[in-house]
């Protein structure tokens, strides 16, 4: 084995973190093996650090999954690039949020990869009553990808709102992705600077915002007028 990411110090904060873990929680990692038709920099990187994580805890597992051969799979899923992550509680009442990461959850955003598996097995979110209220108004999938680097220290609390508002709601599918490991994205998105929250595609929204402003935002996808005005302006912006 490669020599470890986690040294003995980060490892004792992991399992100190995960000594109250409530309810079994599976990492489904889809990736490529060497040689695929696929290249991806980091699936090797991601697969040994979440194998590091997991061994740190008995109520975790590591499930994986090749991105191409396993294709219905991540489809099921909903993985449309690697390396990816779903966080899925398991246990009697097995639940797959919908929370998401695309690209190695390194740097900061390793504490985002111990605090969702934190929230999943314990099944709660700690959202206020008014974001429920709205949450319980959506209709319609919702999808929420936040652009992340792993040096920016503001990007987690971004990326866990996200996460949050996916356990809350079964509408919602929330993402971290590594803006450096898929340039392509970045690039569609005009990601100048991280967080970067995309909501539906059109709704934007720059910095870690409050609770209250992301959930004013992300219901405009309930009006079709504001949906459409932002198509436009998002539009003209691309071109």
């Amino acid at each position: 084995m490669n020599n470890a990411i986690l040294n003995k110090e980060i490892q004792d904060q992991v399992r100190d973190a995960f000594a109250d873990l409530a309810t079994p929680v599976k990492l489904v990692l889809f990736t490529q093996g060497e040689g695929g038709a696929l290249e991806c920099a980091m699936c090797a990187e991601t697969r040994q650090l979440l194998d590091e994580v997991a061994a740190l805890s008995d109520k975790l597992t590591v499930e994986v999954r090749d991105f191409v051969q396993d294709k219905e799979v991540a489809e099921t899923y909903g993985i449309d690039k690697i390396p990816a992550v779903a966080v899925v509680r398991e246990g009697d009442e097995p639940q797959d949020y919908g929370v998401r990461l695309y690209g190695i959850p390194s740097g900061y955003e390793f504490g985002t990869l111990i605090e969702d598996i934190r929230m999943v097995s314990s099944g709660e979110h700690g959202l206020t009553d008014k974001t429920l209220q709205e949450l319980a108004k959506l209709s319609a999938p919702v999808n929420i990808q936040v652009f992340v680097t792993p040096t920016c220290p503001y990007c987690p609390r971004a990326v866990l709102l996200a996460h949050k508002l996916a356990m809350a709601s079964a509408y919602v599918t929330a993402s971290m992705v590594e803006a450096t490991e898929f340039p392509h994205l970045s690039n569609r998105y005009q990601v100048y600077g991280v967080p970067r929250t995309v909501i539906n595609e059109v709704i934007h929204v720059e910095g870690a915002v409050p609770e209250s402003m992301l959930i004013t935002k992300l219901m405009n996808v309930n009006d079709p007028q504001a949906m459409a005005t932002l198509e436009t302006q998002w539009a003209r912006m691309a071109n």
